[in-house]
């Protein structure tokens, strides 16, 4: 089954998310697949505007925690994932996230790289990675401080809150709120987006992702997520969620 599904509309591209077992978990090989998508719409002049979506009710319940469990400190300074993830992040044209279910961990970093976000009824949004022993790593904290600012940033991410749709709108996470499904909703603005003055849609695109992102921060964040990945709690955070317990950190 292939992870990730392209879907070529007119002047518009819809990737959806595949692996529905995982709840759309994102590993390395999808993440690699999803950079190549993006590259290959950056190159079509016929393509305007990118719509990511989940399969079958989630947009993408966090990381492979498989991945991460025996993951090492130095195998995290090398991992081609920041790789897949800053082509992502690089994509020029404007790039829609129609959130139904989970958006968790990774999967809302990946969801606070679109520009624009949908977020459907059953739309969950949240950063728990501190509930395993690790921080957001792919630039998700430094991201959602900037559209919520600290005190509720502090909120999603040192207490692992999950919130719904309702608050994702309130708190300026999501751009709309819509009664069932976010995808149709994203497909129309797609749609729209693609009629629209393409160089105009990439030059303020780049202006707003330059005023967004603060570099010296977002690399702080991954030397410390990576940092993490040898300590014992991470190790007994995973064990934990592995076993569906409660987990004993001893700060170490």
């Amino acid at each position: 089954m292939e992870d990730l599904l392209i879907d070529r509309q007119d002047g518009w591209l819809r990737l959806t998310i595949n692996r529905p077992s995982a709840r759309n978990a994102l590993n390395t090989h999808l993440l690699s697949h999803l950079a190549a998508a993006l590259m290959g719409a950056a190159a079509n002049a016929s393509c305007r505007a990118v719509l990511l979506c989940g399969a079958e009710g989630n947009f993408a319940a966090g990381a492979d925690i498989g991945e991460i469990a025996e993951k090492t400190q130095a195998e995290g300074a090398t991992d081609p994932r920041k790789g897949y993830w800053q082509t992502i992040r690089d994509f020029r044209k404007p790039l829609i996230a129609a959130v139904d279910g989970f958006a968790l961990g990774g999967g809302f970093e990946l969801a606070l790289m679109a520009d624009l976000i949908i977020a459907g009824q059953t739309a969950r949004f949240g950063l728990p990675e501190t509930s395993l022993g690790l921080i957001p790593g792919a630039g998700g904290g430094q991201r959602l401080l900037s559209l919520v600012g600290r005190a509720r940033a502090s909120r999603m991410v040192l207490t692992g809150e999950i919130i719904d749709a309702a608050t994702a709108e309130a708190w300026g996470i999501a751009a709309w709120r819509c009664e069932g499904s976010a995808i149709p909703e994203g497909e129309k603005l797609a749609a729209k987006l693609a009629t629209r003055a393409p160089l105009a849609l990439q030059a303020a695109k780049r202006a707003l992702v330059a005023g967004d992102d603060n570099a010296a921060a977002l690399a702080l964040e991954r030397s410390l997520f990576e940092k993490l990945l040898d300590s014992a709690d991470k190790t007994e955070g995973i064990a934990a969620f592995r076993d569906k317990r409660k987990p004993e950190f001893k700060g170490k």
